[in-house]
């Protein structure tokens, strides 16, 4: 039976010894430091989130030199000095003196740690961290050290000199260290790395499987260290007998603590502690689960890879472990099935005949770049219905993606969505990405405009681009939408999502291409016939009158507004809407579509307006922010043609585009509603923007390959569902972590956006008004001319031409000067913009690598003053007086 008393005693001992010199101090500050410089490097600014990933993402090569540091004295001290026999004879067993000497560099190691909390303070002065991620990210940094403690302890026992007992614990520790990265095609040694049981910590979530990895470790070095410390009982004819016999057990202990976390592991027993509960299951998938009949169960079959890469694994055991809460809460009511799927197998021919296809991912492996195809997805039917997902990708949300299908199939019918046959092409030919994914949950069909449109089949209409469509099209259209049947509206007046190398063909101020083959050339458009002319000229008056709203087709909304430093190259119209703009209302709280949304991303999208006549509500879905602004079609478009494709006319972007900043809070999308008043039942949202829905944003959703999470997808279903009346995945669409940024950077930066703006308008005032000074001269010599009477109409005629040909040049010449120096100060001050929020984030970083090493420093120096007014205490009177 263990002595505490005894295991406190050495505790303190070894406690007391590294802090009675100056090094244990030393050690602290070094490591608070070398903290500092890892969690706030410059790509800490760059993603600008208030987290500590970029300190998580190095805490195990700062792990593998910090611990070795700790331990390497604590046995080999005791062998260089002799006190180690000492030690041994006291009364007290090996395994007492062993935990005490462990307690006393785990307590070394959690103050240490302690210490460094002071992190969490600077992050919280310049953001806004989920303290519930924080300490569930602390307490895997707490159990990770604990773990390579034990495996630091078992260098110093080998050897009695500390540099190679340092050298030993980095060796031993670097194994569970780089054990992930070395068999990264191993599932079950990648399990057995610390990078990865950390990573269910730095989410927010105490997992039991990651605790019991890191305990199992500790007890396994432990052992070890006992098995060594005992070695001296060991007669010399034993030696070979002894060690044979204490090397299986250790090797059976391993295994035995191995399988125990291994079983742990697809428990998915865990506590999720992060704000937003985003790991644990929602209400509503309880709900669909409960609603489930039992005599119409519903059968999953997940087809996953054997071997998949590493950014891709916590994708698989996030959905097996989905998987397994869903049976465990259905019962019967749901069958799931595992297919483990290799290559070129029986198993990867059934995934293909269902659906299932293999998709190419890329990954890293010791510095290589690698292409790997895996499968990775899902047939979830009942008798009712089938739903087929390809493939879960890095980025999708899993658990409404499954809870979405599941409540699908189980329904013997589905609604209805109808796609409005526009210039767009939205489905046909190629589906975009949001038709795709709106057939995940609807019946989608495709709807002709040509004729009156049947009220009765569809529960929303979905239109894109309907400025497209010709005069009697917009009138079935607009009868349509008369009778009050739900529609959703995106209309754009500058479709990026269009862009070619010629410009853009598709804008609504455009004429409508002419019909014909793709590659007409040069002069295979020229025997085409020409499209018929758009409803209002691509205005859409009679539709916009419809709805109560004023848009104009070509005027474009800009936006300086940007808080990805990553995205700093791109222009103003791409327009980022959040509320981190200090615009409360860029999404609507009040609205059941845009409600809990984060972020969105819009590119060249218009204004919309409510007329000032009664008879429509008009609630703002999306705003700019305040430094925003708009633009006419002649300040960002230059006329061009598209040869590939029979000239067709096409508009191409400026350069040196005027950005006047005004009011700002432009309205980029409303829901629309008859009033008390209307003889029509209008239920209408109106999108004015078609880039907010291309399938970039599907894709990057879908493979999460960037650090980004738009919510242009979420924003578009849940459209969807409010106007086909079905409220059911609105919160479970929605469920992810809240957008933290670093809110203090933001606000000292955004001033220098502003005055960056200020600057590009005085620039381009000064361009204009020199461009009208010449404009000027020109005007008063022609008036010199036709105003000398001397001058007969003819000679008048004659100097006004050469005049006029000689200062048009001049004219050219100065305007290319004019925007070319124009340009240049634009330029400059982008730079100098550039150059202060550099500034601002070195002098951040520099803070918080300095300030937080302060408690220590001062710690250290109460005790030395503390020790050192004991001493002079201790000293008599008389031997001072001597010195």
């Amino acid at each position: 039976m263990l002595r505490w008393h005894v295991v406190s005693a050495v505790f303190r001992r070894n406690v007391a010894s590294y802090f009675s010199g100056v090094l244990g101090y030393l050690f602290i500050i070094a490591f608070v430091v070398a903290g500092g410089l890892l969690a706030f490097r410059p790509q800490f600014f760059t993603n600008n989130i208030a987290s500590l990933d970029q300190l998580s993402e190095g805490f195990p090569m700062l792990l593998l030199f910090l611990i070795p540091a700790i331990t390497m004295s604590a046995w080999a001290d005791e062998k260089k000095l002799g006190t180690d026999e000492l030690l041994f004879t006291l009364p007290a067993t090996d395994l007492e003196i062993l935990l005490g000497k462990y307690l006393a560099v785990l307590a070394v190691y959690s103050i240490a740690l302690a210490f460094s909390l002071t992190h969490l303070l600077v992050l919280r002065s310049i953001g806004n961290p989920d303290l519930g991620v924080a300490f569930c990210t602390y307490l895997g940094y707490w159990f990770a050290g604990a773990a390579l403690l034990s495996a630091g302890m078992l260098g110093s026992v080998l050897t009695n000199s500390t540099t190679v007992a340092f050298v030993l614990g980095v060796v031993i520790c670097a194994v569970p260290v780089f054990i992930g990265s070395i068999a990264q095609s191993s599932d079950l040694l990648r399990g057995l790395s610390v990078r990865e049981q950390m990573h269910d910590f730095e989410l927010g979530i105490i997992p039991l499987s990651g605790i019991l990895y890191f305990v199992s470790l500790t007890v396994v070095m432990l052992y070890l260290n006992l098995v060594m410390i005992r070695k001296r009982h060991w007669s010399s004819g034993q030696q070979t007998s002894m060690g044979a016999q204490y090397f299986a057990r250790a090797v059976c202990l391993a295994l035995a603590l191995v399988s125990i976390a291994y079983i742990a592991s697809h428990t998915n027993a865990r506590a999720d502690l992060t704000h937003e509960q985003v790991y644990s299951l929602s209400p509503t998938t309880r709900d669909v689960l409960s609603e489930i009949k039992s005599e119409h169960p519903v059968r999953i079959q997940a087809f996953v890879s054997t071997d998949v890469p590493r950014d891709y694994a916590p994708v698989r055991t996030r959905l097996t472990g989905l998987l397994r809460q869903y049976a465990r809460l259905a019962g019967a009511k749901v069958d799931v099935q595992y297919v483990e799927v290799e290559p070129f197998s029986k198993e990867a021919e059934e995934a293909k005949t269902l659906g299932i296809t293999p998709e190419r991912v890329r990954s890293e492996r010791e510095g290589r770049h690698y292409e790997d195809t895996i499968y990775l997805g899902a047939v979830i039917s009942s008798s009712f219905d089938q739903v087929v997902i390809p493939f879960f990708g890095a980025g999708m949300p899993l658990e409404y993606e499954l809870t979405r299908s599941i409540r699908t199939v189980a329904n013997e019918k589905r609604s209805t969505v109808g796609v409005l046959r526009t210039d767009a092409d939205v489905i046909g030919s190629r589906d975009w990405q949001i038709v795709t994914e709106l057939k995940q949950q609807y019946n989608v069909k495709e709807v002709s405009p040509d004729s009156p449109i049947d009220e009765s089949k569809y529960d929303v209409l979905l239109a894109v681009m309907p400025s497209s469509l010709t005069e009697p099209q917009m009138a079935n259209f607009i009868t349509y939408i008369k009778k009050g049947r739900p529609t959703l509206i995106f209309d754009d007046p500058y479709p990026w999502v269009f862009n070619s190398a010629f410009g853009v063909s598709q804008a609504p101020k455009l004429p409508k291409p002419a019909p014909g083959g793709q590659f007409g050339g040069m002069m295979g458009g020229m025997g085409r016939q020409p499209a018929p002319p758009k409803a209002d000229d691509g205005k859409a008056t009679s539709l916009l009158n419809t709805l109560h709203i004023a848009w104009d087709n070509g005027r474009v909304v800009w936006d300086s507004f940007n808080p990805h430093p990553e995205f700093v190259t791109l222009p103003e119209e791409f327009i980022f809407i959040s509320p981190k703009s200090r615009m409360t209302s860029a999404f609507s709280t009040t609205s059941e579509i845009t409600n809990g949304l984060q972020e969105m991303l819009a590119a060249f999208a218009g204004e919309i307006m409510p007329l000032k006549e009664k008879g429509v509500k008009f609630e703002p879905l999306l705003r700019t922010s305040a430094t925003s602004g708009v633009m006419e079609w002649d300040e960002f478009t230059d006329q061009g043609f598209d040869f590939q494709h029979g000239f067709t006319p096409t508009a191409r972007i400026k350069d040196g585009r005027p950005h006047f900043r005004d009011k700002g809070g432009h309205v980029l999308a409303a829901h629309l509603t008859s009033e008390a008043d209307n003889p029509y039942k209008l239920n209408v949202v109106y999108v004015a923007d078609v880039d907010l829905i291309s399938d970039w944003f599907f894709v990057t959703r879908n493979l999460g390959e960037i650090n980004l999470n738009f919510d242009n997808v979420p924003f578009v279903l849940n459209a969807v569902d409010v106007l086909a009346g079905d409220n059911k995945f609105l919160d479970l669409r929605k469920r992810r972590t809240a957008l933290r940024t670093l809110t203090t950077v933001e606000a000292q930066t955004a001033k220098f956006v502003e005055e960056r703006v200020a600057m590009t308008k005085v620039a381009d005032d000064d361009a204009k008004q020199k461009l009208k000074d010449a404009q000027g001269r020109f005007d008063e010599k022609r008036a010199e001319i036709e105003n000398d009477k001397n001058l007969s109409p003819p000679q008048k005629e004659e100097l006004i031409r050469r005049l006029k040909e000689g200062e048009e040049r001049r004219l050219e010449v100065a305007k290319a000067n004019i925007d070319r120096d124009k340009q240049q100060e634009i330029d400059n001050a982008k730079s100098a913009a550039e150059r202060r929020i550099r500034e601002t984030e070195r002098k951040i970083m520099i803070q918080a690598v300095l300030i937080p090493p302060i408690p220590a420093i001062v710690l250290g120096v109460v005790v030395f003053l503390l020790r050192l007014g004991r001493e002079r205490k201790a000293i008599s009177p008389d031997r001072r007086a001597e010195r």
